[in-house]
């Protein structure tokens, strides 16, 4: 069983680090041509009502889905309650906003958020039509399904965006595109398994997912509002622009991390439930996780920060120049996410919510105090506490995952000093490289080149076992 295990986890990663790094390329491709075409003020806007539209997702979830992957024995009964559930509460949630719009509008003092939110708040009528597909699919650890309808979805969603932006509709074309991807991800889900609900609700099944899933929406719940808080404030009392400005570096900050981030936890959670009663195998895998996704995420991210400058001269031009010191300043805090998420999901499978929750509710005591006292002093000042606040928070992650499978914060850092000071000397040479060149396209070639190339050739050099393991994922045929 763990070598048919090991291989499929293997197939999954593949798999998913396909999607995202595929994902990757296009949404960085597509971001570029978008933000030369749209301003600041543009992306400030669209993202002012973010908060509210993404609390809606966590209640709409429920976290039910999280339950159903879990559960040992999911059946029809348990797809078809958490389905219903969905569909109620997205009912529920579209009205609560289509009426709560003109107040949203109000507090921003920007009216076109009436008719931008009653828009993007359609998604929550069909989005639970995809739920089931989804569940199924990750039950199965079938990786391979969803990459082809995400790369799908992003090539769509791009021709549509790109063209309303090419005609000139401005900041309608990022939420007319999001709207058609939402859409068309429904669409595809539903051909690739057919899934349909085949019995009524169940008191019983909705009780047991409720008791687990309760806690981990309360915990999603804290979450998205801790980091959308920082977006409504700047949106309040700094202009549009800022606010722009600020989400182009997240955006790019977030497109290596988020993309990594979202492969660990689609794939180790699945997986690791599988050995969620054998600790000793359970603590291997994941350490091994751990080191196979830091050799990854840490060069991508040490690298972005380097090289930030001409990225974003050459890539969106000028106009953009401000979110350049504070795309440094993020990719040093969430280069740390994906550790975050193995930590989080062990959690998970060893049916610990309760331990979750209070996490969270911890962290983000502290991320809210060290908000308030870092956002008024400025954006820079605000980005560089990031990086304390992200570090405080992976200590305190990996205390329970110490008194789990004995795999603490001592032990991680261990496993992931390594990688972390071959990525820094990376990020030192590529400085030194740059910096004796004036041609914005001559730093960002010269830069990727040298980095890569001294970075995997130590890493080759010294035998790094993660090697093997990229190196199989490389190799897969299927």
């Amino acid at each position: 069983m763990e070598e048919n295990l090991k291989s499929k986890t293997k197939v999954g990663l593949y798999w998913s680090f396909f999607n995202q790094f595929a994902g990757y390329g296009m949404n960085f491709v597509i971001g570029i041509v978008m933000a030369r075409l749209l301003s600041p003020s543009d992306y400030g806007i669209t993202a002012l009502p973010a908060v509210f539209t993404l609390v809606a997702q966590q209640l709409q979830d429920g976290g039910l889905s999280g339950a159903l992957v879990r559960k040992p024995d999911m059946t029809e009964k348990d797809l078809s309650t958490a389905f219903y559930y969905s569909i109620v509460v997205g009912i529920f949630l579209y009205l609560a906003l289509f009426i709560a719009a003109p107040w949203i509008a109000d507090f921003y003092n920007t009216p076109v958020l009436v008719p931008l939110m009653r828009l993007t708040a359609l998604g929550f009528l069909w989005g639970p039509l995809a739920t089931p597909q989804t569940v199924i699919l990750k039950r199965r650890l079938d990786f391979k399904t969803p990459t082809k309808i995400a790369i799908i979805n992003r090539v769509l969603g791009a021709v549509i965006g790109i063209g309303l932006a090419l005609m000139g509709y401005g900041l309608w074309a990022l939420v007319i595109s999001n709207v058609f991807g939402g859409i068309f991800y429904v669409l595809f889900n539903w051909l690739a398994v057919r899934w349909l609900p085949k019995t009524g609700w169940s008191k019983e099944s909705f009780k047991y997912l409720w008791n687990y899933g309760n806690k981990m929406m309360a915990s999603g719940l804290l979450d998205t509002l801790y980091n959308n808080i920082a977006p409504v404030f700047i949106g309040k009392y700094y202009s549009p622009a800022q606010l722009g400005v600020y989400n182009r570096a997240q955006g790019y900050a977030a497109l290596p991390s988020s993309n990594i981030t979202g492969v660990i936890a689609n794939v180790s959670f699945p997986v690791l439930s599988k050995l969620h009663d054998d600790d000793e195998a359970l603590a291997s895998n994941y350490r091994r996780m751990l080191k196979v996704s830091a050799f990854v995420i840490f060069p991508l991210m040490m690298g972005l920060s380097a090289l930030a400058r001409p990225l974003v001269i050459a890539m969106i031009t000028a106009k953009w120049e401000g979110c350049i010191i504070l795309l440094q300043i993020m990719c040093f805090s969430m280069m740390w996410y994906p550790i975050h998420a193995i930590n989080l999901n062990l959690l998970q499978v060893k049916g610990r919510s309760d331990l979750f929750l209070r996490l969270e509710i911890i962290k983000k005591v502290i991320g809210l105090c060290i908000l308030c006292f870092s956002l008024p002093m400025g954006l820079v000042v605000f980005c560089s506490c990031g990086i304390v606040s992200c570090l405080i928070c992976l200590f305190i992650n990996t205390y329970y995952t110490g008194k789990l499978i004995n795999v603490g914060f001592f032990k991680q850092m261990k496993d992931l000093l390594p990688i972390f000071f071959l990525s820094f000397a990376m990020w030192g040479l590529v400085h030194i490289c740059t910096y004796f060149l004036s041609n914005m396209w001559a730093q960002l070639i010269v830069g990727t080149l040298v980095g890569a190339v001294f970075y995997l050739g130590v890493a080759y050099l010294f035998k790094f076992e993660e090697i093997k393991d990229v190196k199989y994922l490389l190799n897969r045929k299927k």
